[in-house]
């Protein structure tokens, strides 16, 4: 019994390691100029932030090569969820100013806020512009 959870564990253990097969897998010689990317976020002081650590540059300077690609994505995926938000205030502040000379709207900032607070519109919105951050 004993066996069969430890096989089942370990099992379990190389699945959570693995990468996702549909993951493009970064290239070993790109791996000095992720490496000084994560060095500039540090020096920016958003690194807790935006990968979920807190890194000091002699850290990133000896982190192992899976380390930096980890840590690395999850700085893409951050970039990436920030760009998307912008994109969504963008085009709905642009959408509201452009029903705004047609109807008059009292508080735009107001709107945008509701807007942006209905599940449905950011879902569809987030889907939309994830599109085209990922473009």
């Amino acid at each position: 019994m004993a066996e069969q959870i430890d096989s089942v564990m370990n099992e379990i253990v190389d699945l959570l390691d693995s990468e996702p097969l549909n993951v493009p897998v970064i290239a070993a010689a790109n791996i000095p100029a992720l490496r000084e990317e994560l060095a500039v976020l540090v020096s920016t002081g958003r690194c807790k932030e935006a990968i979920g650590a807190s890194l000091t540059q002699e850290q990133v300077k000896r982190l192992s090569e899976k380390e930096v690609i980890k840590y690395y994505k999850r700085y893409e995926t951050y970039i990436g969820a920030k760009t998307t938000d912008s994109l969504i205030d963008n085009f709905l502040s642009l959408a509201i100013k452009g029903v705004g000379m047609i109807v008059k709207i009292n508080d735009s900032n107001a709107l945008k806020n509701e807007l942006k607070s209905d599940f449905i519109i950011t879902k569809e919105m987030s889907q939309f512009c994830g599109g085209l951050a990922l473009r």
